[in-house]
């Protein structure tokens, strides 16, 4: 390979993805806006009620060609910028993250956050341009929060099938004019969304086999919620590194 081909190469990606953003905001104007919280990718943020048309822009238009949708998944951002405690002194690792939630430096930080969601409940899309070897990135947020919704792009890509059905079943979010949506990671009868923020980490029932009833039977959780304190990180001479073991006797 010769010398410098790889920055050439990055050189060469950066000139394609400058292009197809200029194209893409030369085509959908204010439809579309770049997403912040994402500034390294070619990432854009696109209203509920202009997704059907962008999708299919993006599927159908010759700039574009993006006739693979990679994924799709939702997101929640209950309490995005918050810091359960500051772990500017402690590890960040070794201890459960659980704690108190709503004290007086969560709240400063959230404050402090920069970049605001426009709602709880987004979903994003990654789409793949195998004609011309491009990416990017759709998101858009739903307008209610209680009752997550949006339409469904299954008619765009037929593969969005079982994402959004994964979607709905871990976040709730509804997807209008899914044909045959319904859960697919959970178990029948499960009651919530497991990747809601708000969802208990210990979940609401667990299951066993019953010897007696010879069937597997449901009942409420039995392990009992913890929460625990980060690890303290002592700084006095007990822990300075010329003291060995008995020095201090």
């Amino acid at each position: 390979m010769p010398a410098g081909s790889t920055r050439d190469e990055k050189i060469n990606l950066t000139k394609k993805k400058l292009i197809l953003a200029e194209a893409i905001e030369a085509r959908f104007g204010a439809k579309v806006s770049r997403d912040e919280l994402t500034p390294a990718d070619l990432a854009y943020v696109v209203a509920p009620a202009d997704l059907l048309e962008v999708c299919r822009i993006l599927h159908d238009e010759e700039p574009f060609q993006f006739e693979m949708l990679q994924d799709v998944c939702g997101v929640d951002y209950l309490d995005y910028g918050h810091a359960e405690w500051d772990t500017r002194q402690a590890t960040s690792a070794g201890f459960s993250r659980g704690a108190h939630r709503g004290d007086s430096f969560s709240r400063q930080r959230l404050a402090e956050t920069r970049l605001q969601p426009l709602g709880r409940y987004a979903v994003v899309y990654q789409l793949l341009s195998v004609t011309r070897n491009q990416r990017v990135r759709l998101k858009t947020y739903c307008a209610n929060d209680e009752q997550p919704q949006l339409e469904s792009v299954l008619g765009v890509w037929a593969s969005a099938d079982w994402y959004e059905r994964e979607a709905f079943d871990l976040f709730g979010i509804v997807f209008v004019g899914h044909p045959d949506l319904r859960r697919i990671l959970t178990d029948y009868g499960f009651i919530g969304h497991p990747f809601r923020k708000d969802f208990p980490l210990v979940g609401n029932v667990e299951m066993r086999y019953d010897p007696d009833k010879g069937r597997v039977v449901y009942e409420p959780v039995s392990i009992e919620p913890r929460t625990l304190i980060p690890k303290t990180i002592r700084d006095d001479n007990r822990y300075t590194e010329d003291l060995k073991d008995g020095d201090n006797a």
